[in-house]
């Protein structure tokens, strides 16, 4: 059934650098998120300086923006070219360095320091290298990790977590057998 084939899929890492190489990015928005505008309050919550994490953060403007806002952001990409993107099109100066903890990892920090985006697998992550986070705005991730990793990804999420933080999702709810992929 479509069910069950949707529930299997798995989509590589490969398979994501692709769409990256070939352009194929129609996840990519330019604009803001229109609910991360409406919801700012929430993920917030009256706090400012706070630390945000993006999971699978491609090269989203929403990261300038609530850096720009005052607040520490820290992503996390398989693609390094959606990273160097985002640092291109905001013309914005950064460094690069390894991340001696993950195999190949590679983080890309803003020469202001207050965007900081970790080239490696999502699971290559860790409280002791990347800390916890005050929120955390998930505009696609959970939606993309493949269904057989959303246990771990729901963990690793936790474990990033400070006791406080708020945790924005957006999803999609939708019957399989009407609608593929």
């Amino acid at each position: 059934s479509d069910v069950g084939s949707q529930k299997e899929r798995v989509v590589t890492e490969e398979e994501w650098l692709q769409k990256w190489e070939m352009g194929n990015i129609g996840f990519h928005k330019e604009q803001g998120h229109p609910l991360l505008q409406k919801y700012l309050d929430v993920l917030l919550n009256g706090r400012s300086g706070l630390r945000i994490f993006f999971p699978l953060c491609g090269k989203a403007v929403e990261m300038k923006w609530l850096a720009d806002m005052g607040h520490s952001v820290v992503g996390v990409e398989v693609s390094e070219q959606a990273l160097k993107d985002f640092f291109s099109e905001h013309n914005l100066p950064y460094c690069e360095e390894p991340v001696p903890e993950i195999s190949g990892g590679k983080m890309f920090q803003s020469t202001s320091g207050n965007i900081s985006m970790y080239c490696c697998s999502i699971y290559d992550l860790s409280s002791s290298i990347v800390g916890k986070f005050d929120g955390v705005w998930d505009r696609g991730a959970l939606v993309a990790v493949n269904p057989c990793d959303r246990q771990r990804y729901a963990s690793l999420m936790i474990n990033l977590m400070e006791k406080n933080s708020s945790y924005l999702l957006v999803t999609v709810s939708y019957d399989p057998n009407k609608h593929k992929g």
